[in-house]
């Protein structure tokens, strides 16, 4: 009986060791400075903003009483619903080829050579391609490309390695098929938002080490960059944070070893692993990318540290931070995601200029 007390509280004391030992991704917070300033072209909050925001607040304090599984069905359709209540300038082509699935969503005009990955956010569990269509048609205007908006598998029927293959098969596929069948891309652009950044992010570091075609530029929006869930904003926007304060809060406000277990049974890969946090692997060498985030959103310094991080590396990123605005506000129809988009423009065709090979 002893012994079986012994092994128990051996068990109880050594464990947050271990968890702290095997997850915990080290200390990045050199790399929370310099701190940006945020964009001053918007100086005030526009009034579809503010509606917005006061919508999204009442429909939190509204949500309907439902068990995890019937909860996360409603939470989908829901996001499909709103995506596909948008109408959009732009030709939608499914797509089920070999081991990919999603949706091509291509603007009049663009050039087809000219390709752009699109990673849906979603915490990893809610979004598809159907969610994510005024975005994704949004992007084709901005950046005349023809956008490939990948279907993934989510959390948490599969593991989070089954919808990075589901992305990297997409990666690859892209090369040689366009919208209208095989074509070699002249161009290539990887973008996503919030989850999706995440792996956005991952996937350009796997690019460049496994000698893939690493893309010509990336555009990330709202990214979460370290899943050890060190970076401080986390808890200091919490308050702030309209979309994600309430249901992720109390998850980055528990102990440490709570958070690194926590992150480590949901995704079920060791949250300090690159593949999953980019921040913690090696920055050099990515392509150009442009980081948009909001100073009162949770993962502010998850940008802050990768941008700063990958600068000092010697990778280009730049980093936009808005004033006030939601977390990932450019997938709604409002004046702020079209200075966004503005922007977005301006940044891919001054690199896509620049670049030698166009």
């Amino acid at each position: 009986m002893l012994t079986i007390v012994f092994g128990i509280l051996l068990c109880v004391l050594i464990l947050p060791f271990g968890i702290l030992l095997f997850f915990n991704g080290g200390d990045h917070s050199q790399y929370d400075h310099p701190r940006p300033n945020p964009v001053t072209f918007k100086l005030e909050e526009s009034a579809a903003h503010k509606n917005l925001t006061n919508l999204i607040q009442d429909e939190r304090a509204n949500s309907p009483k439902l068990g995890r599984k019937e909860m996360l069905a409603h939470m989908r359709l829901q996001m499909d619903d709103r995506g596909l209540a948008h109408q959009i300038d732009a030709q939608i082509k499914s797509v089920h080829a070999d081991d990919v699935r999603g949706e091509w969503v291509v603007s009049p005009n663009s050039d087809q050579n000219r390709r752009m990955l699109y990673i849906h956010g979603g915490a990893y569990m809610v979004g598809s391609p159907r969610s994510h269509r005024l975005i994704a048609a949004r992007m084709s205007h901005a950046t005349n490309a023809a956008v490939f908006v990948v279907e993934y598998r989510l959390l948490p029927e599969h593991n989070r390695m089954a919808g990075i293959e589901d992305c990297r098969n997409a990666y690859l596929w892209m090369l040689g098929n366009g919208p209208n069948g095989p074509s070699n891309a002249e161009a290539l652009i990887v973008a996503g938002d919030s989850s999706g950044g995440n792996i956005a992010l991952s996937l350009l570091a796997w690019a460049r080490n496994t000698r893939q075609r690493v893309a010509d530029l990336a555009v990330v929006f709202s990214p979460q960059t370290d899943l050890t869930l060190a970076s401080p904003s986390l808890i200091s926007n919490t308050p702030t944070d309209v979309m994600q304060g309430e249901s992720f809060g109390p998850i980055v406000k528990a102990p440490k070893i709570i958070r690194l277990g926590f992150s480590f049974l949901m995704h079920r890969i060791n949250p300090k692993n690159p593949m999953v946090s980019p921040l913690l692997g090696n920055l050099n060498d990515l392509p150009p990318t442009l980081i948009q985030a909001s100073n009162t959103e949770m993962f502010l310094d998850d940008a802050i540290r990768y941008a700063n991080k990958a600068n000092a590396q010697g990778s280009s990123v730049t980093l936009q931070v808005w004033p006030f605005a939601l977390h990932v506000w450019q997938a709604f129809q409002i004046p702020e995601a079209d200075e966004a988009f503005e922007d977005v423009s301006r940044f891919v065709t001054k690199h896509l200029r620049a670049n030698p090979r166009f």
